[in-house]
């Protein structure tokens, strides 16, 4: 039924130019701009059920990135007509995508939670994505199995420099039972995170070396994400800050099934199976209460 739907939308926006304010853009019927940014070598396209990998930009409609990265799951029927699902949907594999969606409907709907800061009400953000990889469950959870045995002996490898890593540096805390090093450097107050508040954190993550990679301080900039979501922090951070407290600094080892695993980021920056640390400091929490009183 969805492909039929998928089929007569891209007939219409193959034999149909809508006036929009967005003239470099096609409209879907119900309201995603649309423009195709490179055509894939084949027609694939996905149904909800199947796992996807994409590379995904979150822009400002000014163009101001403010979320980037890599990431695989498991798609959706969307939930409403103009949902970012559907851009997912009318993809094929290989094809770079550019759209225009409704902003409210993505931050109040989609990760249910307030708009941010940086963005006005009643506006539009941009969504940018490129299809790599479409897969049934079956395929998914096949290949799933077959890579993680083929890599045994990488994951062995850097559970010894880790261990180096921990003996060298003295590092007294156990880890969880999931392999994170938590290490407390400042209280912070009683308010404690629960799923779905909005965090404002700083932060700064870096190589078992000591070279940084990243760093929220030096661009002054805090990140903020619904704690609790999909495609928003990696593993180890989120079961980092879940542990934290409002006010609370912390030092996290995270490895690499926690972090970038066995495919490292997709800027390039962090290899594959690499352990990294983050320095945290959380520094505001915004409840589910106080977010739908503003």
């Amino acid at each position: 039924m969805y492909r039929t739907y998928i089929a007569l939308l891209l007939i219409l926006l193959s034999s149909c130019k809508y006036f929009s304010k967005y003239p470099e853009y096609n409209k879907t019927p119900t309201g995603i701009y649309y423009r195709l940014l490179y055509l894939g070598a084949e027609e694939k396209y996905p149904e909800p059920g199947n796992f996807i990998t994409v590379d995904i930009c979150y822009q400002t409609i000014s163009d101001s990135t403010f979320f980037k990265g890599s990431r695989t799951f498991q798609i959706t029927q969307p939930e409403f007509e103009g949902s970012i699902d559907e851009c997912f949907l009318i993809m094929s594999e290989g094809d770079s995508t550019s759209f225009i969606i409704n902003a409210d409907d993505f931050f109040h709907k989609t990760l249910n939670t307030k708009l941010p800061g940086f963005i006005l009400p009643n506006s539009e953000m941009k969504v940018s994505i490129k299809m790599r990889l479409i897969r049934t469950e079956e395929e998914y959870e096949r290949e799933k199995e077959e890579f993680l045995a083929w890599i045994e002996d990488f994951g062995d490898y850097e559970k010894l420099i880790l261990k180096r890593f921990i003996e060298e540096e003295k590092i007294g805390v156990e880890p969880t039972k999931d392999g994170l090093y938590y290490i407390q450097i400042l209280e912070g107050n009683e308010r404690k995170v629960q799923e779905g508040d909005v965090v404002l954190i700083d932060y700064e993550g870096k190589f078992l070396n000591g070279i940084f990679f990243d760093s929220t301080r030096k661009r002054n900039k805090p990140f903020e994400f619904v704690y609790g979501s999909e495609m928003q922090v990696i593993k180890g951070l989120e079961t980092a800050i879940g542990m934290m407290h409002e006010g609370e600094k912390a030092i996290v080892i995270v490895p690499s099934p926690l972090a970038f695993g066995e495919t490292g980021s997709s800027t390039g920056i962090i290899p594959p199976f690499t352990t990294v640390i983050y320095e945290i400091e959380l520094l505001k929490i915004y409840t589910k209460k106080e977010i739908k009183n503003n």
